[in-house]
């Protein structure tokens, strides 16, 4: 693979992702549940999916 094509390939994976992340926060936002998430320990957390969408302009 050329470098264009990895980049082609890596910029198409990402969007990807992050297209299925958005679904799932919206789907459990729209549920009113949680998402698990690690805090700057690694401890596992809860968070409202309706926040983490509140939060971040790129899932809604």
């Amino acid at each position: 693979m050329s470098d264009k094509e990895v980049n082609e390939f890596t910029e198409k994976l990402r969007n990807g992702l992050l297209l299925a992340e958005k679904q799932l926060l919206q789907e459990r936002a729209a549920r009113g549940e949680t998402v698990i998430l690690s805090d700057d320990h690694g401890n596992p957390i809860a968070v409202p999916a309706r926040d983490i969408i509140a939060a971040h302009k790129e899932y809604q």
